[in-house]
């Protein structure tokens, strides 16, 4: 079942007209200099691969994401601007697991045969996470956005970076092989910054490790398990389904009677409801970075990251 809803701001022929004037017009693609010519030019689906990607790559990449932090990631509303990216792009990096399967609409008005599925420049960084949430009956809309090949939101998990990062290391090197050395370079230096703020991480989790947490969305289940921490329910009915007043009063009860003392939102939820149940159940309500640059300071992965950390310490005192 593809859970991802893509909604337009034009119609189709707009937008193709709008992209083609764009194509034609003077220098509208044209690389701004040099430098910026030499280097491999790479559109994301999501920020946290567009940092993660720029880690690789270094000043050897010129990386570019369709997605915002602060919106849904499930959802995207096709612009021109993403087909223009996809348009000059060498590589294009994406997700998986239905998370961006919304990419494909713009990736088919972009007409570069170098990203379309199958083709070298196109990668997918799902490849090797081993996915929590695999649903186990068939799925069907009644169940809400359930993804069927499971939960796609690992790159939460700062333990899935080295898969992720290979993947991309693998993509940038297909596509630039003279400079597989230098990418292969910059992820060892990353992941050995990565290993210390982990260990730091870890440290500052420990104390509340077994804590029970609430969540808006089932957005941090990676997150959650990484660091030791248990979901016990969610204010969304079923996944993209709001809640009812009966799934609520049944939360609230049970967030009484297991000690629950946060709840996790993420920027686009409805706070207020969030902030109500917490208020009712003894518990706070707490805005996560549910992907880089949600809120401010999360500007790059291990930023992002650490804002998770610090928030969730703190909350579950």
């Amino acid at each position: 079942m593809n859970t991802a809803r893509t909604r337009w701001s034009l119609g189709l022929g707009a937008i193709l007209a709008v992209l083609a004037a764009a194509l034609t017009g003077s220098g509208a693609l044209g690389a701004s200099g040099a430098d910026a010519a030499e280097k491999v030019r790479v559109v994301t689906t999501i920020p946290d691969l567009k940092s993660l990607t720029e880690a690789v790559g270094g000043d050897l990449v010129e990386v570019e994401s369709l997605a915002r932090g602060t919106q849904n990631l499930h959802e995207a509303e096709v612009r021109p601007s993403m087909m223009l990216k996809l348009r000059r792009a060498d590589l294009l990096i994406e997700n998986g697991l239905e998370l961006d399967s919304w990419a494909e609409v713009a990736v088919q008005g972009a007409n570069n045969p170098k990203i379309v599925r199958g083709a070298p420049g196109r990668i997918e960084v799902s490849r090797g996470i081993p996915v929590l949430e695999v649903p186990g009956t068939r799925v069907d809309r009644s169940m809400g956005d359930v993804h069927p090949l499971g939960n796609p939101h690992f790159s939460l998990d700062p333990g899935m970076a080295p898969i992720i990062t290979q993947n991309i290391l693998d993509g940038l090197a297909r596509v630039a092989p003279q400079h597989r050395a230098a990418f292969e370079q910059n992820r060892q230096a990353f992941l050995a910054r990565l290993d210390g703020e982990l260990a730091r991480w870890m440290k500052m989790m420990e104390p509340v490790k077994g804590a029970k947490v609430v969540v808006y969305h089932p957005d941090f289940i990676y997150f959650l398990t990484r660091f030791g921490l248990v979901q016990v329910g969610t204010i969304e009915d079923r996944p993209g389904i709001p809640p009812s007043p009966g799934h609520l009063a049944r939360l609230i009860q049970q967030m009484k009677q297991e000690k629950v003392k946060v709840v996790l939102v993420e920027p686009w939820n409805d706070k207020k409801l969030a902030e109500r149940v917490a208020q009712e159940a003894d518990a706070k309500a707490f805005v996560m970075a549910s992907a880089v640059g949600a809120v401010k300071g999360a500007d790059n992965y291990i930023a992002a990251i650490d804002f998770n950390i610090r928030t969730l310490a703190e909350g579950l005192r």
